[in-house]
């Protein structure tokens, strides 16, 4: 059989897939890095750009910014994952890293609020909206080029380097913050240190760009999404893939409240809620980073080896019964060491919810709607789960007065997540 007749289109040599393994997965850790960064110095953030003399203020209107960017990205994911089902992944995966790029810089070098007033915080949000508008189709199109460059029995492992990029995007942005801590007295940290990670990552934009630039189309959207596109996929998606949706938004679920609650809400909340230095959740954060990195591709792997929904499967339900009594076991006595040890623990199961997310998502829509329809999917579930979670967490904490009230939460998405796959499960019956 000669590679023209091969179902997935022209064969691509081992460089070309190299780089494109790596274009898709660059954009998606700079994403992280950027959000990560905002929420480790979340609260530096707040005096600099949202002073207010009730500190609960600074931090809700801090946690609103965060949460805006989310506002917008189905708008923008539904745009762009659109553009790249009818006109291909390449194309749009090279000009979303250039605005994503340009929104970080954005927030690096905006004065303060004692510097330009009210001026300030409209840029930040201007910032976040337009790194909301980008992302909201990163993480759906540069799935789909991941998988669809996959050799056969590997699309769980290919997809899981998508979930890697985000292991090595919070090691990378917890150093960040330790190194600065460390370094950095809490007047120069406040005053200019915290814009330096901002700045930094907007290094890899043009990195990223020139990889993108000259990396080729995807093989199974060149043989059959581009022969199959549809004018508008998004009305596709909704008239005909509906239980793929519901069943992708509760394997997203417990991911991003992981995510979003263990890795960017928790560090600002040990310091703020339990008082442990920042240096100690910046570190407890960094080591989480690179176990996750090691173990994500593990986890991977065994989803290709044996079933991906059960690896993801044993991950959820260990996760969400661990999340209770180690939360517990940090608040009970808060330091350095029992953060760390409930972060090691905890990297497990979040590594095998992680990992074969991405292949499962993608293999629920055809190639001609594949990436709108995990847009929609993703959008939706960051925002309501991902997004408004800090807000929503800071707003239930103080009003509760329950330092418990992460792990509610979590064990609520837990609980969610299997009412969504069930009421998924029961539509494909009916049809």
């Amino acid at each position: 059989m000669t590679a023209a007749a091969i179902p997935l289109g022209r064969a691509r040599s081992p460089a070309m897939v190299r780089r494109a393994v790596i274009s898709s997965v660059i954009g998606n850790g700079l994403e992280w890095y950027d959000f990560l960064v905002y929420g480790f110095f979340a609260t530096i953030i707040s005096q600099v750009f949202f002073p207010s003399s009730d500190p609960l203020v600074s931090a809700l209107l801090t946690a609103a910014t965060f949460a805006i960017s989310f506002l917008v990205r189905p708008i923008g994911g539904v745009l762009l994952s659109t553009y790249a089902d009818r006109f291909g992944r390449k194309p749009i995966l090279t000009v979303m890293i250039l605005i994503m790029g340009f929104s970080t810089v954005l927030i690096g070098l905006t004065p303060s609020y004692a510097t330009i007033g009210i001026l300030a915080p409209i840029l930040v949000i201007i910032a976040r909206i337009l790194q909301g508008i980008s992302v909201g189709a990163e993480f759906a199109s540069a799935t789909a080029m991941l998988v669809e460059y996959a050799p056969p029995g590997r699309k769980m492992t290919y997809g899981s380097f998508q979930m890697c990029s985000q292991a090595l995007a919070l090691a990378l942005a917890a150093f960040s913050g330790y190194a600065l801590a460390t370094l950095l007295t809490p007047e120069a940290l406040q005053g200019w240190g915290w814009r330096i990670p901002f700045l930094l990552g907007s290094l890899i934009t043009p990195l990223g760009f020139y990889i993108r630039r000259f990396v080729d189309e995807s093989p199974e959207y060149e043989s059959k999404g581009g022969q199959n596109a549809v004018r508008t996929p998004f009305r596709a998606v909704l008239a005909e893939h509906r239980s793929a949706l519901l069943r992708c938004c509760g394997i997203m679920i417990p991911g991003t409240a992981s995510n979003y609650v263990w890795f960017i809400f928790l560090p600002g909340y040990v310091v703020r809620q339990l008082k442990l230095p920042f240096t100690s959740a910046m570190l407890s954060s960094l080591i989480g980073g690179i176990l996750l990195f090691v173990l994500v591709p593990i986890m991977g792997r065994l989803a290709d080896r044996w079933s991906a929904m059960s690896v993801w499967l044993v991950g959820m339900l260990s996760f969400s019964a661990l999340s209770y009594p180690l939360l517990a076991y940090v608040v009970a006595e808060p330091s350095f060491e029992r953060l760390l040890l409930v972060q090691a623990i905890c990297a497990l199961p979040i590594a095998a919810i992680w990992a074969p997310t991405p292949g499962l998502l993608a293999g629920m829509f055809p190639t001609h709607v594949r990436s709108t329809g995990m847009s929609v999917a993703y959008n939706v579930v960051v925002l309501l789960f991902g997004g408004l979670a800090p807000f929503t967490l800071t707003w239930l904490v103080a009003r509760t007065g329950s330092d418990m009230m992460p792990s509610y939460y979590l064990l609520a998405c837990g609980a969610l997540s299997l009412l969504a796959l069930s009421l998924a499960g029961r539509q494909n019956e009916r049809h």
